[in-house]
């Protein structure tokens, strides 16, 4: 097993070649670009010196981002932070194709019993409604709800509410009745796979009396069911409780049915992540491309635009900015893969052939990119332990700051790490005034951290407004009885600035995904450019969702088989 500093011990390439050729350029060293690039690399019949690989940033890996604060070996995730076994191409790959490498352990999540929730000035224990229902009582909270929806969950009204939707159209009960089940008075189970809502999301209709009835879900907002199934109250309650705003935005709600019960509202969900870091992921693939001769990562390199070419032999000319010479250059390459999010794709020049193109400008407003922002503290204490016994887990709040995340203690000190906001949607614009503030949360030395091993990171912090704002709300999150200390260090990151434009994407409602999906891998059916990543996926906001666009990418347009370690029954998408 590799140590981080081993893995990410990668070669890169911060320079220039102006007039460099290639039969494939992969722009984006995020997932899908790496993975990309490592597939053509290693199956795809070419050499690596033909599949060159460009990155903007001067670090890899796109919205996975692993960093360790001074003081303490405890990983901060300031990106995605995990998987499921269920996605079964990234667990693979952890699991067994670098597994020399990445070691997977599960992600801490703690006991409900140890773990707090504060809606509306009520302090609750995150199994109180568990607890409730075994005294054969209703957890009563600050929302008026529907008298048949108090004493649910979150998780269990999110549960409710999809099988209310799914169970009143007769052509889903003529075919699936059997795959989902409601037991008990709160519990529901659904054993629909990928390929079943892959059939189901086109085809399902709204079955209610009201102002939707009849109409096709996938023409809904998710916000719009919601209201109507639980009230605006319970839709509250459910985006309050839930903890992502980013989950009951209005959104496509076909594409929510399947994104809440699979992956936020199953209280049984296993999650893993990499030891080390779940950016480990990145740096695996990056490695074993770069094994290949010739591969290259150019790093701090940023697309401005591409042409057709006038070099004899190949159809683009890609035209880069390298970022520390500021020196335009060009690439000239016979197909092109853009793994870039919406955001990043808009930036482009966007007269070139290849956007002057009505229907892939539709699409490409297909996503929403849903921004978020990350803010790390390092402490001398882990507190939480102390105070109420939480080892590892969340808290949920309505308050801006969202959610909290306990990362846990370094085991041989008790330097610990807290992601203080998560927060998403329409809190950030509260962080976003605080954000902007010039004055720097200023790092301080401490028993096992020296002022040295605080230099060079006074660019990270969060501003000293935010962190104000931040332990206000930590200490009223967690009330009176808890003591908790000021930060000796902080790392914040902005999804939302670009290129990125968010931490996710969402489908927008009224949006066919089964004809976007297959369009945007190849927009222009007479050239050899390709969209892959996360945004455009059926799995957005996970690294599955990047490797399974890829994926098809790669077997559709460029002839690749499917990997013999992958799973031959594994759906990857529309």
């Amino acid at each position: 097993m590799k140590t981080r500093s081993e893995l990410t011990d990668i070669p890169m390439n911060s320079t220039y070649q102006d007039g460099l050729c290639a039969e494939v350029a992969i722009v984006g060293a995020g997932a899908a670009g790496l993975y990309s690039a490592w597939r053509l690399a290693t199956d795809g019949g070419l050499p690596g010196s033909q599949v060159q690989l460009f990155e903007m940033d001067d670090r890899i890996g796109g919205r996975l981002e692993s960093v360790t604060l001074p003081g303490m070996d405890v990983v901060g995730e300031l990106g995605g932070m995990r998987y499921m076994p269920s996605q079964a191409i990234v667990a693979t790959l952890i699991e067994q194709v670098f597994s020399h490498a990445l070691e997977s352990v599960p992600f801490p999540m703690d006991d409900n019993a140890h773990l707090f929730a504060f809606l509306r000035k009520q302090y609750l224990r995150a199994d109180a409604w568990k607890r409730a229902q075994a005294r054969g009582d209703r957890q009563l909270t600050r929302y008026m709800l529907n008298e048949a929806d108090i004493g649910y969950s979150a998780d269990q009204l999110f549960n409710k509410v999809v099988y209310e939707v799914l169970t009143a159209d007769p052509w889903f009960n003529a075919r699936y009745a059997d795959k989902v089940k409601h037991y008990g008075a709160y519990d529901y189970t659904f054993e629909l796979n990928a390929e079943d809502w892959s059939r189901i999301k086109p085809q399902l209709r709204y079955c209610f009396a009201g102002p939707y009835q009849d109409a096709l879900v996938n023409e809904l907002g998710f916000w719009n069911m919601l209201k109507d199934r639980v009230g605006q109250e319970g839709y509250n309650f459910l985006a309050d409780a839930g903890g992502y705003y980013s989950n009951t935005i209005n959104w496509n709600a076909a594409e929510a049915l399947p994104y809440m019960v699979g992956d936020f509202s199953n209280a049984g969900t296993e999650y893993k992540t990499v030891a080390g870091g779940y950016d480990g992921i990145a740096y695996a693939l990056a490695d074993a491309y770069l094994a290949e001769p010739g591969a290259c990562i150019w790093r701090e390199n940023q697309l401005l635009g591409f042409t057709r070419s006038s070099k004899p032999g190949y159809r683009y000319t890609l035209h880069f900015l390298n970022r520390p010479g500021r020196a335009p250059w060009a690439v000239h390459a016979n197909s092109v893969v853009l793994a870039m999010p919406r955001r990043a794709l808009e930036l482009l020049a966007q007269d070139s052939f290849f956007f002057r193109n009505e229907e892939l400008q539709r699409n490409l407003a297909a996503v929403i990119p849903e921004p978020a922002y990350n803010i790390l503290m390092g402490f001398e204490q882990p507190w939480w332990q102390q105070s109420f016994g939480a080892q590892s887990g969340h808290a949920i709040t309505d308050l801006p700051l969202r959610q909290c995340y306990y990362f846990g203690a370094d085991p041989s000190n008790s330097h610990s790490l807290l992601l203080g906001s998560y927060n998403d949607m329409r809190a950030t614009p509260f962080w976003q005034v605080l954000a902007r503030h010039p004055e720097r949360f200023t790092p301080r030395a401490t028993a096992l951290v020296a002022p040295l091993q605080l230099e060079g990171l006074q660019n990270v912090q969060a501003s000293q407004r935010m962190v104000n704002e931040v332990m206000k709300e930590l200490r009223e999150l967690h009330g009176s009885g808890v003591s908790i200390p000021d930060p000796y260090i902080t790392w914040f990151k902005d999804w939302s600035a670009d290129p990125y434009g968010g931490g996710y994407h969402a489908w927008q409602a009224g949006y066919t995904v089964d004809r976007v999906m297959p369009f945007m891998r190849k927009p222009d059916r007479a050239e050899a450019i390709h969209i892959a990543g996360e945004a455009y996926s059926n799995q957005q906001g996970w690294v599955e969702g990047a490797f399974c666009v890829a994926e098809r990418m790669l077997q559709e347009h460029y002839g690749l088989r499917r990997p013999q370690w992958l799973d031959p029954r594994y759906h990857l998408g529309y």
